[in-house]
């Protein structure tokens, strides 16, 4: 027998391979990370950086959560999700929208609305294949696209245009390898919301194209100044062409909880399921029990929430204009995107130079795409208190920085 050493000697060594694939390496971290690194060594810090409702998750959903323990319900449920649950979405879905899904064919319950979004893209797109969305957006879509082997396209937006992107461009962007368009409306980073006739437009690019619209509805119940939300699903002819998305993460201020929801007919849902049922199994248990009961009776406490957040972004708003940096008035989410231009730094700049000299932090607008250069996001999913001592201590770093 001829050992392997020997077989192999004085051939010339292959050359060293990643440990990481090319696909991972390719995509750059989250441009957020760096700041929060910064941000974890340091103390007296106002952080207006994390998308996350500053309310602790109302006692009822927690009791309900506590109950389910006490009752053992800890096993796994459906992979769908548990039964009630979906019944319970499918019913606020057409209270709400007047837009029905069959709860037992055309849901899932997934880890949050980040989830639900990986499965849709997973489950649609082969390799090549373009998802148009807009720029700045979410700073996961254009990674999770590239993940699942798709290329974003983008459609840049401006303040000027307050934020939206319209008909006409997404059409312009439109080529035979387009499969879908991500909207995510209430928009995070910006704020802007989509009026019913502008997702019309959209809606019928869509249908000439033969196009799927995966639309991310988590912020859908936080709309401010009369703005109403359009559930894209519920428009003429779209309900099967769109992947709807949400969750229970901003409305109800359960992030941790990780709950999230897709709809969709049932041939995509089907899909999605066989991405979910390999990798997950299913969402939490005790989580699916507490979003139950949000359902439930969470309505006025999304409703407090909501007033407490209106009353925040127009302190944030008209003390951001007052110190020049302009800043569109956002109509949803909770997220202000001004203007640093007038400082002369970039927004990587002015994130870093604001946290280590004035101990607030706040999101480079780059995290979000390059049409965000120049802009920084601030949550304003914090006290009335914090964003009043964020505006002296921001009107004390740019008075530093005005001319002699």
């Amino acid at each position: 027998m001829v050992s392997r050493i020997a077989t192999t000697a004085g051939m010339p060594k292959p050359r060293p391979r990643s440990a990481v694939s090319a696909r991972v390496r390719s995509i750059p971290a989250s441009g957020i990370r760096r700041f929060f690194d910064i941000l974890a060594t340091m103390e007296n810090v106002i952080s207006l950086g994390v998308g996350e409702p500053d309310f602790v998750t109302p006692i009822g959903f927690r009791n309900a959560a506590v109950r389910s323990i006490r009752a053992g319900e800890t096993s796994y449920t459906s992979n769908y999700g548990l039964l009630e649950l979906r019944q319970a979405l499918a019913q606020h879905l057409v209270e709400r929208y007047q837009v029905e899904y069959d709860p037992k064919r055309e849901m899932i319950i997934t880890i949050g609305a980040s989830q639900a979004l990986d499965l849709a893209l997973r489950a649609i797109l082969d390799p090549g294949d373009e998802v148009i969305m807009a720029d700045p957006t979410y700073v996961s879509y254009a990674p999770t696209t590239l993940l699942a082997g798709g290329e974003p396209v983008y459609v840049p937006s401006t303040p000027q245009g307050k934020f939206k992107i319209t008909a006409d461009e997404v059409a312009a962007r439109v080529t035979p390898r387009t499969k879908a368009i991500l909207l995510g409306y209430p928009c995070n980073p910006t704020g802007a919301v989509l009026t019913h006739d502008e997702l019309l437009d959209i809606a019928l690019v869509a249908e000439e194209n033969d196009l799927l619209v995966i639309s991310d509805e988590i912020y859908d119940r936080l709309v401010y100044g009369g703005h109403q939300h359009t559930c894209f699903a519920s428009l003429p002819g779209m309900r099967d062409r769109t992947i709807l998305l949400g969750g229970f993460s901003k409305a109800y201020a359960m992030t941790g909880w990780r709950i999230g929801y897709a709809a969709a007919r049932p041939d995509i849902l089907e899909g999605m399921m066989k991405v979910h049922q390999y990798t997950i199994m299913c969402a939490p248990t005790v989580a699916q029990y507490a979003a139950l009961e949000a359902l439930r009776v969470g309505e006025p406490a999304v409703q407090r929430m909501v007033e407490a957040y209106d009353r925040r972004r127009h302190v944030m708003v008209d003390g951001f204009n007052r110190l020049g940096l302009t800043c569109f008035e956002p109509e949803g989410a909770f997220y202000a995107f001004p203007s640093v231009a007038s400082t002369g730094l970039s927004s990587e700049e002015f994130a870093e130079r604001l946290l280590l000299e004035e101990r607030v932090a706040v999101v480079p607008g780059t995290a979000f795409g390059p049409a965000g250069d120049g802009h920084v996001r601030c949550c304003y999913a914090t006290s009335l208190k914090n964003i009043k001592e964020v505006l002296v201590r921001l009107e004390r770093f740019l008075e530093r920085r005005r001319p002699v």
